[in-house]
């Protein structure tokens, strides 16, 4: 059995860097994005990688791209809008265990909602620590750590995140 799936994932790799010049894992060569994006629920014309994490209760808008190896924690709630861009390796919390863990297990999990504005660009490798909301039109940096709201139509970036300016569409 081993032989033939390999056999399969040769054949789907060379046709996938054929037609899209891109390798992707055996889960993504066997599955379909917006399939996947429909079957968790997410809106109309999402689409969600095979390797995605997604924990509790996620809600995606229309039109939203979660990217390869991001981690979805909706286990205290996390709302995503639609058209929303969210990059290979982004990680969105809904909840953190610090006191937990400093207690020695005394203190609960903490869990607070995390929102996602509409036409958020998330950039690669950033992290959203719980509670946090992102407002609609605001674009975050790459490998960018979110500890506090960030309003729409702004962009931040840094650890942690700062404001840097407005976003400009025109």
């Amino acid at each position: 059995m081993f032989n033939a799936l390999r056999v399969l994932q040769v054949a789907l790799q060379k046709e996938k860097l054929e037609k899209f010049k891109r390798r992707v894992s055996l889960g993504d060569l066997l599955t379909d994005r917006w399939e996947n994006a429909r079957e968790y629920g997410f809106g109309e014309g999402a689409s969600c990688y095979d390797n995605v994490l997604i924990l509790g209760d996620v809600k995606v808008g229309a039109h939203s791209w979660i990217g390869p190896n991001t981690i979805l924690d909706g286990s205290g709630g996390l709302v995503i809008g639609d058209h929303c861009s969210i990059s290979a390796g982004v990680q969105i919390y809904s909840h953190d265990t610090v006191q937990r863990s400093v207690t020695l297990g005394r203190d609960p999990i903490d869990y607070a909602p995390t929102r996602i504005g509409q036409g958020v660009y998330i950039g690669p490798n950033a992290i959203i620590a719980k509670g946090v909301t992102i407002g609609d039109g605001a674009v975050i940096g790459a490998m960018s750590f979110v500890n506090s709201d960030i309003p729409a139509g702004k962009k931040a970036w840094g650890a942690p995140a700062r404001i840097a300016g407005d976003v400009v569409t025109e």
